[in-house]
């Protein structure tokens, strides 16, 4: 499944054109690789998603064409979420 439609279907990021954005800015990391949304993501890959202030890293459990809100947790794992510090030096 490509990139971007994974996170939009396992709703860590809500809508598809701002994941294939967020992709193409570098902020996503597959297995350590950076990666774009067309990038074909598979069951026990790791996702590292930086929004914000915000890093999450995420293992792929399951793979679905569609899901319901419920299931859609299921899909994914967050192993760790941190936030980034800003280098303000005033």
């Amino acid at each position: 499944m490509r990139l971007d439609k994974f996170l939009k279907v396992s709703r860590l990021i809500k809508r598809r054109t701002l994941a294939k954005e967020v992709s193409d800015q570098g902020r996503i990391e597959v297995n350590g690789k950076e990666a774009k949304a067309s990038t074909t993501v598979k069951v026990g890959d790791e996702l590292t998603i930086r929004l914000g202030q915000r890093k999450v890293t995420a293992r792929i459990d399951r793979i679905q064409e569609t899901s319901r809100k419920d299931e859609a947790a299921e899909m994914f794992t967050i192993l760790k979420e941190e936030k980034l510090g800003s280098n303000d030096s005033l």
